[in-house]
């Protein structure tokens, strides 16, 4: 699965460079980065320096009140698992200022600089155990802005892992694209895997569109890709 989302990645950036990638975080999202970084190794040198030169991502989101160098926030995530493997300056893997003094504002800023970088062609996307997508808790509509919010408690459980296992060590707050910015991008990639996810993902597939499941939003968009392991799959599998 890693390994066929990551060449999808490549693919995009060789292919259709003209837009930035859209990234997530998250566990799901390690092995993939990992395997960007070896089939790049794979590439020509020409190839390398075409997608390393022209690389521009932007992040669903960070959280708020982490210093980038905090090893617990996304900026330090992508930078250990993305910039630094793949040779990248910063300034090419974008995410929200987790330590801005008005975080709706730097929302409002960081929304504004995807727009003018031409939107997301490609939308890596994971998906939480309460249906968000990024970090657009339920209820959530489609279309909802970058914007500061409040973290659920679901998902500051959900994240603890990263935190020592205390929900309560997860910030309250996190900066987010919103649904509006993930739908309006080209093309969306939707990873999802384990059987924790099953039930999750069969709602926001098969249920009508609604706020209580974020991701169900995407059913709405005409070019989208579900990436699952066969645990995820769950009961689409039944009977095969």
């Amino acid at each position: 699965m890693a390994a066929a989302v990551a060449s999808r990645l490549l693919e995009e950036r060789l292919q259709r460079p003209r837009l930035p990638l859209g990234l997530a975080t998250g566990r799901t999202m390690e092995p993939v980065y990992a395997a960007l970084a070896q089939q790049l190794e794979q590439l020509s040198g020409a190839q390398q320096q075409a997608i390393c030169q022209g690389w521009l991502s932007f992040n669903l989101d960070e959280y708020v009140g982490l210093v980038a160098t905090d090893t617990r926030s996304f900026t330090a995530f992508m930078a250990a698992r993305l910039q630094r493997p793949l040779g990248l300056q910063p300034e090419q893997v974008l995410l929200p200022d987790g330590l801005a003094s008005d975080p709706q504002a730097e929302a409002r800023r960081y929304g504004a600089a995807l727009a003018v970088a031409g939107g997301v062609g490609l939308q890596l996307l994971g998906l939480g155990l309460n249906g968000h997508v990024g970090f657009n808790e339920p209820p959530c509509g489609a279309q909802a802005p970058c914007r500061c919010l409040t973290l659920s408690a679901a998902t500051r459980t959900q994240n603890a892992g990263a935190f020592g296992g205390d929900p309560e060590a997860v910030p309250a707050q996190a900066i987010t694209l919103g649904l509006a910015e993930i739908l309006a991008a080209e093309r969306i990639l939707l990873v999802v895997t384990g059987a924790s996810k099953a039930a999750i993902l069969k709602r926001a597939l098969q249920e009508p569109p609604c706020p209580e499941v974020p991701a169900s939003w995407l059913q709405h968009h005409p070019r989208l890709e579900v990436v699952a392991d066969r645990a995820a799959l769950g009961t689409f599998l039944q009977g095969r």
